[in-house]
């Protein structure tokens, strides 16, 4: 008889297992159906509160991407975003986190706190700025060169503030290309003088203007001082439109007077037709692809030599033997 009762002992042991584990697991389905039905419950609830009040979720957009300044030192860039708020009220613009890089490497990041507020129902056209230093990009890249157009990306991340729908990130991107201006070359080839005296002589400036960059400059104007043997003979503006070519050369005629006998005794060397030693000073006005520009020009322990103008001689022939005299 005891025998017998064994199997019974043990089948009603697993029986009382498994009724356990079957009920564990209904727990747990109930359990989860009950937090689904809660989740549901507060989704229709948001998405009926956002309806009937109006709230959504905002969008942005670059619109323009601007070079107010740009100059041999540096670039202000400044990125235009549209920002629209479908919503009944202001929502706060709590940071702008911005990043330019070209070529995948950083050239300049940096965060705006508390940036303002997007009125309610309102389009509103935010305003980032942002600096380029020439210097930090040439020392951290030195395949970057003076002269030389490189690619960029703006990256932008708007942080805003929406009732119900709470902190919401805004991505944004850009590309576009900015030049790393370089300053012209300029060389006084000659000095061709039309009349002559010691107390006054009228004369032609043979100027030449390297571009050295990988980018077209229509020259504006030009202002200017020059010196002859350490002797200033004056410095004036000249507005003259040039289209120097990228990685061109362009000449001009500048007209100048002076009084060879400040020269002292250096006078005796334009006399014979011989160099004399000039520096020269100054900045061109120019328009390029990427907004206008004011690029320095100048030239130190430069030599050029005083010829007299012919009639009917070329100006641009240069074929003048050395050892000619002028006079």
């Amino acid at each position: 008889m005891a025998s017998s009762d064994d199997p019974e002992i043990v089948e009603r042991g697993w029986k009382k297992e498994e009724h356990n584990e079957d009920k564990k697991e209904d727990e747990h389905e109930e359990k989860e159906g009950f937090i689904e039905k809660v989740k549901d419950f507060i989704h229709d609830i948001g998405e009926k509160i956002e309806g009937a009040l109006g709230f959504g979720k905002p969008t942005a957009d670059v619109t323009g991407v601007h070079l107010p300044t740009i100059n041999l030192k540096k670039a202000e860039i400044v990125v235009d975003v549209l920002i629209k708020n479908p919503n009944p009220i202001p929502i706060p613009l709590i940071d702008i986190d911005y990043l330019i890089e070209s070529d995948g490497r950083k050239l300049v990041s940096g965060l705006i706190p508390d940036a303002g507020t997007i009125h309610a129902h309102s389009s509103e056209t935010v305003k980032i700025p942002v600096t380029l230093i020439y210097d930090d990009i040439k020392s951290t890249y030195a395949d970057i060169k003076p002269g030389s157009i490189i690619p960029y990306r703006i990256r932008v991340a708007l942080i805003v503030d929406v009732p119900i729908l709470g902190r919401l990130t805004l991505p944004l991107e850009k590309t576009g290309e900015i030049p790393i201006p370089y300053k012209p070359d300029v060389d006084v080839e000659k000095i061709r003088f039309e009349k002559f005296s010691f107390e006054e002589t009228v004369a032609n400036l043979h100027l030449k203007l390297e571009n050295k960059n990988d980018f077209d400059l229509g020259l504006n104007s030009l202002d200017y001082e020059i010196w002859l043997s350490d002797v200033s003979i004056g410095s004036a503006e000249l507005t003259e439109s040039i289209q120097i070519e990228k990685n061109g050369i362009s000449k001009m005629l500048i007209p100048i007077t002076f009084r060879p006998k400040d020269f002292g005794s250096a006078l005796w060397d334009m006399i014979r037709g011989r160099g004399i030693g000039y520096s020269m000073k100054g900045n061109i006005d120019v328009d390029t692809p990427f907004g206008n520009m004011k690029l320095p020009i100048s030239k130190e322990g430069g030599t050029t030599r005083l010829k007299k103008g012919k009639k009917g001689e070329d100006d641009d022939d240069d074929d003048d033997d050395d050892d000619d005299e002028v006079w």
